[in-house]
């Protein structure tokens, strides 16, 4: 639903956070763009630090990503999906709103294009927005009984083999309950957020954002019958890595954290409490989305 909350301001946002993807002149852009309407609009911005290093003389303060959440009303991320979902890592703990201008590939959570962008931001910043939640997946690596490693995910966490081309075997639980044991390329655990990223490519099925399930996605199952499984998002799964393994999987968050599991080790992964605040343009519509992503309204002679 649209949120008209309004501020002593009469505006809905009153300090705008800016966070942009390194390494990309079109990103530095829509950066300097956003920076010179927001001021002339009088808003009150603040630069990511790491972001505020490729975006000179922008004149705005500087903070840290987790001090924007801290601070900001609403936070614009200029980039590609990556982008967006680290950042949602971070905010997420703080509850921000967040805003994305797609200045990647296919973009499915930064849904603002460049030749929009004033007139979409426009929108938002008057309070004509959609507010939407997706919520992340923790993942706790124990070695012993101790945990050694953590991580968390928007998109996907992924037990892998690593830089080793060969298959690796554990087993699964669920909630308490023996499910399976595999030899395979690995496991891809899923939100609604990743089913249409790595998931997708692995066969997996595309799921609604508003849905509160996990997909776990085989990688290249020994035994053919192996299939994608939809979960309850409630749901405790534990991976018990086997101890023939002859490599050290790696478990990845979102493909930007890894953690490294040896033999005998067990990932732990549950829904995280915290939820991603998302902010959509109005008329915001997630099979538009598809069909504009995946090519589903294309025709032969199109």
């Amino acid at each position: 639903m649209p949120s008209n909350t309004p501020k002593e301001s009469g505006r809905p946002f009153s300090t705008i956070g800016l966070i942009g993807r390194l390494g990309s002149d079109k990103v530095v852009d829509s950066l300097q763009r956003l920076v010179n309407y927001l001021v002339e609009h009088r808003y009150r911005v603040l630069v990511e630090d790491r972001t505020a290093t490729v975006v000179p003389h922008h004149g705005q303060p500087e903070a840290s990503r987790r001090a924007l959440g801290e601070m900001c009303d609403l936070v614009i991320v200029v980039g590609g999906d990556g982008s967006l979902l680290g950042a949602a890592r971070t905010l997420c703990h703080s509850g921000t709103l967040i805003l994305g201008v797609n200045r990647g590939r296919l973009g499915f959570l930064t849904d603002i294009s460049p030749d929009e962008l004033e007139s979409r931001v426009s929108e938002v910043l008057a309070g004509e927005f959609e507010r939407e939640e997706r919520f992340l997946l923790d993942m706790a690596l124990y070695r012993n009984g101790v945990m050694v490693g953590s991580g968390e995910a928007l998109n996907e966490i992924v037990v892998h083999p690593g830089k080793a081309v060969r298959m690796i075997e554990f087993e699964l639980f669920i909630d308490g309950q023996f499910v399976y044991s595999q030899r395979s390329d690995g496991l891809i655990i899923a939100t609604p957020t990743g089913s249409t990223a790595y998931a997708l490519s692995g066969g997996g099925p595309i799921m609604h954002p508003k849905l509160d399930v996990v997909t776990l996605v085989p990688m290249f199952p020994h035994t053919l019958s192996s299939r994608p499984i939809v979960i309850d998002a409630a749901s405790e799964i534990r991976l018990h890595i086997g101890e023939t393994n002859l490599s050290y999987p790696h478990v990845s968050c979102d493909g930007q954290t890894r953690s490294v599991a040896k033999p005998d080790d067990v990932v732990v992964i549950t829904r995280k409490p915290e939820r991603v605040q998302l902010v959509h343009p109005i008329g915001h519509n997630f099979y538009e989305v598809l069909r504009s992503k995946l090519g589903w309204s294309n025709r032969l002679g199109d």
